[in-house]
């Protein structure tokens, strides 16, 4: 077991990452001093493949364990599913004194820990991402939060887990396309943060697409040191953390114009990145083989490059209820060449959009 510490003084918290791991989940719940009640929050998919361990392993270790299902789904990052929680953390008594588990994909570990941020104002928990996705992204760094039918997580909280525990044997069961997705947001950090990063993935494409496992383990804890090291310097995205939304911006439109059924979230981010990279290029921060090798790593992992056809209305109204839009301009990260960014404020969006094909 490999460890990544996310450095945020009082408030710090490990990263652990292995092989076969999630039966020590228990153990390393009791070495943080955690309440003895503890609620497990998934989905039926992954709940029938991994509670049973972790309800073991949280039992053996003296917790007394509840368990939470719900669907499976971004549709239903929702804040009926919100209420659905809290009506049965309350029905169960639950106290300060108790903690939860996020047991899935990103959809669970952002439900679950904005439902834990604002259960009686906060109580203790812990991420165990069991998709490539979540491993790498959503379950570091603290933003949990749900969707409003107007836009992608318009509603949430920063909020730290006390652990994540990444075990590397969830991805063999993990749907190819779902496997595919995650990959997206692994080029994300090549391509604004780390030039040899980028390179490796290019090298190794092919191996990381089969999931070899060795080259999952060097993907993943890379992109956890490099995010770790992000949210340290940057928690709240004041500044610097605004560079993990390279793509996001334009991803998070795809995703709420298809009502976030037709393309799953790192397909979204892919589309977005590439419209990211071809604007980058006309605005003079990259070059056309930047975008070019940036579409070719995206393709070689099969994951999509083309936007979708809506109208420039439809568009500008979806990034104008963006997170990102303040005082009047959209915050926008280019990437510089590779494994370099800056952001800028754009304030005609439409001529942003135009870069991309898209016009009235």
């Amino acid at each position: 077991m490999e460890t990544v510490t996310v450095g945020l003084a009082e408030r710090s918290y490990q990263i652990s990452i292995g092989q076969g791991i999630m039966g020590t989940l228990g153990h390393a719940c009791r070495e943080l001093h955690l309440g003895s009640r503890v609620v497990v929050v998934t989905n039926p998919t992954v709940g029938g493949l991994y509670f049973e361990v972790v309800r073991r392993s949280l039992a053996d270790a003296g917790f007394n364990v509840q368990l939470i299902e719900i669907p499976d789904g971004e549709e239903y990052k929702s804040l009926e599913t919100l209420k659905g929680i809290y009506d049965l953390l309350i029905a169960g008594r639950l106290d300060r004194g108790s903690f939860l588990v996020a047991l899935g994909g990103g959809v669970v570990g952002d439900i679950a820990g904005f439902a834990a941020a604002t259960y009686l104002r906060g109580i203790p928990f812990v991420q165990v991402p069991t998709t490539l996705l979540a491993q790498v992204d959503s379950s570091v760094g603290g933003k949990t939060g749900i969707n409003h039918p107007l836009g992608k997580n318009l509603i949430g909280a920063f909020y730290q887990p006390r652990l994540v525990m990444i075990d590397l044997d969830t991805l063999d069961t993990l749907p190819e396309r779902e496997f595919l997705s995650g990959l997206a947001e692994v080029v994300k950090y090549g391509i604004v943060l780390n030039k040899d990063f980028f390179n490796f993935l290019a090298a190794h494409a092919d191996e990381i697409r089969t999931r070899e496992k060795h080259c999952l383990a060097k993907v993943v804890k890379s992109c956890c040191s490099i995010k770790a090291d992000v949210v340290a310097r940057d928690e709240r995205e004041t500044e610097l953390r605004a560079v993990l939304n390279y793509g996001h911006t334009i991803g998070h439109a795809v995703e709420t114009l298809t009502d976030y059924k037709q393309f799953s979230h790192g397909e979204a981010v892919a589309i977005g990145m590439v419209q990211a990279a071809k604007i980058s290029e006309v605005m003079g921060y990259a070059g056309s083989t930047d975008t070019e090798r940036i579409m070719a790593l995206l393709e070689t992992l099969h994951l999509p490059v083309e936007l979708p056809q809506f109208s420039l209305e439809a568009y500008l109204d979806a990034l104008a209820r963006d997170k990102k839009v303040k005082e009047g301009g959209l915050s926008f990260v280019f990437n510089k060449r590779i494994g370099d960014f800056t952001i800028g404020k754009v304030k005609d969006i439409a001529a942003l959009l135009a870069t991309c094909g898209i016009r009235g």
